[in-house]
């Protein structure tokens, strides 16, 4: 294998790539900044990216020159393709051996959040000895698996769907920043939003109370917006709107500014996915992915069709690009997805 540094100008990105890696283009960069560029590029022979371009994209954002790659000249169109699809799936499917890492995390002094990884994300379960048998000790960790303790029965539409209510709080934030930040940002005059990808807030599902203090210290938070796939089965888009009613509600009961983030899918999940929001809210949604794809855009304006219908908003914050839709006389409020359009500046 040869390693050559090629001028970034003659690098081509894959204009099809299906990874949407732009949420972790500056922790890359981070990397790259404090341990170097470790891991080059492979390109195939006409410089067109294979594998990396996240790192692309960080030595754009850092102004690099050259980039260390490896020409994979020795592959075909098809292996090309396939070997693209296999690096990005292989990186899906790999999985932490948690007893290993907490061997590894042990005095674990280096600072990691610059790198998106939150260390507390790995910090084992506490148990108690002192549970009385063993049905109460699984009980307590069934309740705590599924927040069933955080849920106010009181508080939830009175139907088959029982989705908990997020009420209007009538709050618009000046600006918008992602979760991942939250720990991190020394800007708290703006609102979180969860428009990255679902592994990077699902530690939020699986502690909520832990994020009280942190999220409190900013002036908002959209509820997280976990993804309605359409190859999802229903029963998980269910659960995923739940999740993200359930989470949104805890918070405002919290005290917490609290924005709806609404989505939705295909038509048969329009039963559902509008619940638990009252008349008149105002509501958040996202545009992104949408432009790029034609069956997206279809029912992205039919859902916000329906949306409108069922909801009737004050107000619609829209994070991203600006769609070719008539909202009427709704107020709407557009917010930059500011890593995009940073590294598209750059």
């Amino acid at each position: 294998m040869k390693v050559t540094q090629i001028d970034i100008k003659d690098i081509k990105p894959y204009k099809n790539n299906p990874r949407n890696n732009d949420e972790a283009v500056e922790y890359v960069a981070n990397s790259i900044k404090e341990f170097g560029f470790k891991v080059p590029l492979v390109l195939d022979r006409n410089n067109e990216i294979v594998c990396g371009h996240t790192r692309y994209k960080a030595s754009l954002m850092l102004g690099l020159k050259k980039i260390p790659c490896v020409i994979a000249n020795d592959l075909n169109k098809k292996q090309i393709k396939a070997f693209r699809l296999a690096d990005n799936r292989v990186a899906e499917i790999a999985q932490w051996d948690y007893d290993k890492l907490q061997i590894e995390l042990e005095n674990f002094e280096l600072d990691m959040t610059p790198y998106g990884f939150d260390l507390e994300d790995f910090e084992p379960i506490e148990t108690s000895e002192e549970e009385d048998g063993y049905y109460g000790d699984e009980r307590e960790r069934t309740n705590k698996a599924y927040n069933l303790g955080l849920i106010d029965y009181g508080n939830m539409t009175n139907n088959f769907w029982q989705m908990p209510i997020i009420e209007n709080d009538n709050f618009i934030p000046e600006d918008l920043i992602g979760f991942n930040y939250a720990k991190t940002s020394e800007n708290k005059k703006c609102g979180i939003h969860f428009f990255v990808d679902d592994y990077q807030f699902e530690r939020i599902w699986n502690d909520p109370e832990k994020y009280v203090e942190i999220l409190s210290e900013y002036d908002c938070i959209l509820s997280p917006d976990f993804s309605l796939y359409m190859d999802m089965p229903m029963p998980m888009k269910i659960w995923n709107i739940y999740r993200s009613r359930m989470i949104g509600a805890y918070y405002q009961q919290q005290g917490l500014n609290v924005i709806p983030t609404i989505s939705w899918a295909e038509e048969e999940t329009f039963d559902f996915c509008f619940q638990g929001i009252p008349k008149g809210s105002i509501v958040a949604v996202s545009t992104i992915g949408v432009k790029e794809d034609k069956d997206a855009l279809k029912i992205w304006k039919s859902g916000m069709d329906e949306m409108i219908k069922q909801i009737k908003p004050s107000t619609i914050l829209i994070y991203g690009g600006k769609l070719d839709y008539d909202y009427g006389k709704i107020k709407t409020v557009y917010f930059k997805n500011k890593v995009t359009e940073e590294w598209r500046n750059r």
